[in-house]
């Protein structure tokens, strides 16, 4: 490339996003002529179809194959056995298997080999010490029409990952952890070349206790973002992830493994280095917020709460990056709506600091036009004096977040206009910081891209809040305008006015070793009815009978909204399941942690929208 100096140079690949930290694109000055990914070229019928079979590895002893299995495991009888069961169950499309395995050492694959070759299967084993004479040979072997003198296996270790050309392969299986997505789609890949005779390949992925199963439905969707809760669906789906005829399909307790791991999602912040890098790479400059989101990237809000601001996160990333470019108290400002305006669970923050960074004065009049213009908010006279408590830093309630945001001092009242507003002056002069402003303007793009998303699943929305969306305890005290964060006071319930909401963990507490989310929790009776997508058992807290104030404040409340996490692993967000009302409420009994028997009530409620069945399929599991 430095001898030829062509008046035009095309550049091809199959891995522009690399493991080893090269940066492909800065060879062609960033320009990205065309890019296919697995996807759509599943959609354009490109590649072969492929049945992909998440299935559970073996547990041997009781103990269950992970990261740190001894050996001796790795190469048992019992595996085999276990192995050969799931190929011939799935089985090939052809006369006959021609199948890659993927290992993750070098005499795993060699031992594995051997005992396959004792059982009267024709296989062998490579890795980066044979030759390439010997690589080209065992193909040959393999594709070859006849058994014969052919091969039914090649068990291969970090060769075959890319570069080679197997058209006829008709079956692969993953015997090791998944580490990289990128890796993923290019083992997955060595059998998606299309071949005469050959209708489909296989895919059967053993899936063990791998603390980064979740880079598996990342790999199968080209899934990005790393949202937890997109994941999360692309594992309940399924078969609506891959366009055409291929299909997904994990067994229950390979699910609740990339479940499991979702929940901890370890190594996230290294992920979001090489996805940084990723993205840098192919703009050839510091990328912002807004890239991340428009590029499909890891989701910005992820980097926002793991390092609370994005600047926090570029020094960490880029070795150059000054954080002293910021003052204090524009790091706070930074830091208190990164976890507020960027999440944009309603626009009104959003609309009224776009018009604070364009205009030093603001009419509330104006904000209402354009909130009716632009989203059909009609009466939103509440909200934007909510929006307001929020940008003067009166909506927090905490001490701590007080003492840390109280002099957030943006916006004020104009004297002598009435519903009018002004820049502060101190804010006036922050904004003269080019860096701090450029930020600002970061995550009010954000909150509106983030609002405009939900804006679209109109269908779903119930009045501020859009059904199976996932809201903080702080989101529902902003958008059923309480004035005040409260989360820290908000536990089983919460009463303001005319609405209560009730928040339920489906799963409460931490299952015991060895046993599901199920069988952990039996004192807890928060469940769906059997066989019922819409009525729901609740039990109060303990100590909060029929005749309780709580109670109280539950059933004469107008409006009742249920949110519902699968476990206290998720997070601290909630899918919002809508309005319910209360059919009954009964007298009940339970153990407090000192042992006594205390009063409770045993509630049955009906949801006015009958729950996804996938979403109820999730948190049962």
């Amino acid at each position: 490339m430095e001898y030829f100096k062509p008046q035009f140079l095309l550049g091809m690949t199959a891995s522009p996003e690399r493991t080893d930290g090269f940066d492909i694109f800065q060879l062609f000055d960033h320009n990205v002529a065309y890019e296919i990914r697995l996807q759509k070229a599943m959609e354009e019928n490109l590649l072969c179809p492929f049945h992909y079979f998440g299935v559970t590895e073996l547990t041997v002893d009781g103990q269950t194959i992970d990261d740190t299995t001894e050996f001796r495991y790795l190469i048992s009888e019992q595996r085999v056995d276990h192995i050969l069961k799931q190929a011939n169950f799935y089985g090939y499309s052809g006369t006959r298997v021609k199948g890659l395995i993927f290992c993750s050492r070098k005499t795993e694959a060699e031992k594995l080999s051997l005992l396959f070759n004792e059982r009267g299967y024709q296989t062998v084993a490579l890795s980066g010490v044979n030759s390439q004479e010997e690589r080209e040979l065992a193909i040959e072997r393999l594709e070859q029409e006849e058994r014969e003198g052919g091969l039914d296996y090649i068990f291969t270790v970090d060769i075959f990952n890319e570069g080679v050309d197997i058209p006829q392969v008709n079956q692969v299986i993953m015997l090791r952890p998944t580490q990289s997505p990128i890796v993923f789609v290019q083992q997955l890949g060595r059998g998606l070349r299309k071949s005469p005779g050959k209708e489909y390949v296989v895919i059967i992925d053993f899936i063990g206790n791998y603390q980064k199963n979740f880079l598996i439905p990342i790999a199968l969707s080209g899934e990005r973002t790393y949202n937890k809760d997109t994941i999360r669906r692309y594992v309940a789906e399924g078969n609506r992830v891959i366009p055409g005829c291929s299909t997904i399909h994990f067994d229950a307790i390979a699910k609740q493994r990339i479940f499991a791991s979702i929940d901890q999602m370890k190594g996230l912040r290294k992920l979001m280095k090489e996805s940084y890098e990723n993205l840098k790479y192919r703009l050839g400059r510091i990328p912002s917020l807004m890239d991340f989101y428009e590029t499909g990237e890891m989701d910005p809000l992820l980097i926002l709460a793991e390092y609370k601001t994005y600047p926090a996160f570029l020094a960490k990333v880029e070795q150059a990056y000054e954080m002293n470019q910021f003052t204090q108290q524009e790091l706070y400002i930074l830091e208190y709506f990164s976890r507020i305006v960027a999440r944009g669970k309603r626009p009104h923050e959003s609309m009224l600091l776009q018009a604070l960074l364009e205009n030093e004065t603001i009419q509330i009049e104006d904000t209402e036009k354009k909130l009716q213009a632009e989203y059909g908010l009609t009466e939103q006279t509440e909200s934007l004096t909510g929006a307001i408590g929020v940008l003067t830093g009166s909506f927090v309630s905490s001490d701590a977040e007080r003492q840390k945001y109280s002099e957030i001092d943006m916006i004020q009242e104009h004297n002598g206009w009435k519903h009018t507003y002004v820049r502060a002056s101190r804010f006036q002069e922050k904004l003269r910081h080019s860096a701090f402003r450029k930020q600002m303007e970061d995550l009010v793009a954000l909150g509106t891209c983030q609002y405009k998303a939900l804006d679209k699943m109109g269908q779903n929305r119930r009045g501020a809040f859009v059904l199976y969306e996932k809201y903080s305890r702080r989101d529902v005290c902003l958008l059923l305008n309480w004035g005040k964060d409260l989360s820290s006071t908000m536990y089983g319930m919460k009463r303001v006015g005319k609405d209560v909401a009730i928040f339920i963990t489906y799963h409460k507490g931490t299952a015991e070793e060895g046993r599901s989310y199920a069988e952990g929790k039996p004192d807890y009776a928060d469940s769906f009815l059997e066989g019922s997508s819409r009525l729901f058992l609740w039990e109060s807290q303990i100590g909060k009978g029929p005749d309780s104030g709580y109670m109280k404040d539950v059933l004469e409340a107008e409006y009742k909204h249920l949110f519902i996490k699968k476990s206290d692993a998720e997070g601290t967000d909630f899918y919002y399941m809508g309005q319910v009302d209360i059919l009954e409420v009964k007298a009940g009994q339970k153990k407090d942690n000192t042992g006594r028997m205390r009063e409770i009530s045993k509630v049955m409620v009906q949801l006015h929208d009958a729950v996804r069945e996938e979403l109820k399929a999730y948190l049962e599991a």
